[in-house]
């Protein structure tokens, strides 16, 4: 399971409604990339049928299944404080990440 704080969740609601995305459902994956090998991305996609549909705090969340082994238990917050960077995925599954928290391995 994939969970978003209450934060992060108002945030993407907002980003949808900006973006007129309210009917596709928030993606989370992961990729190669990023200066740790593997990189976090998220965008507004449609479901696609090896996808698993996942809900948290009111959000739609869509993830294949290798993305969502990489993120099983992981929670998704958004900090836009002083010191922000933005949404920040918090994975127990990371055995270390870079310091702009983006990437990990």
């Amino acid at each position: 399971m994939i969970s978003l704080t209450p934060r992060a969740a108002e945030r993407i609601r907002a980003m949808q409604k900006e973006s007129s995305a309210e009917d596709r459902p928030l993606r989370v994956l992961v990729e190669s990339g990023g200066c740790s090998g593997l990189q976090y991305g998220m965008s507004f996609d449609e479901q696609r049928a090896e996808d698993t549909l996942l809900e948290s705090e009111g959000v739609a969340i869509v993830m294949d299944a290798a993305s969502l082994a990489y993120l099983q238990g992981s929670r998704i917050d958004f900090d836009d404080g002083l010191q922000g960077k933005g949404f920040e995925i918090q994975n127990p599954n990371a055995q270390s990440t870079c310091g702009c928290g983006k990437s990990f391995n």
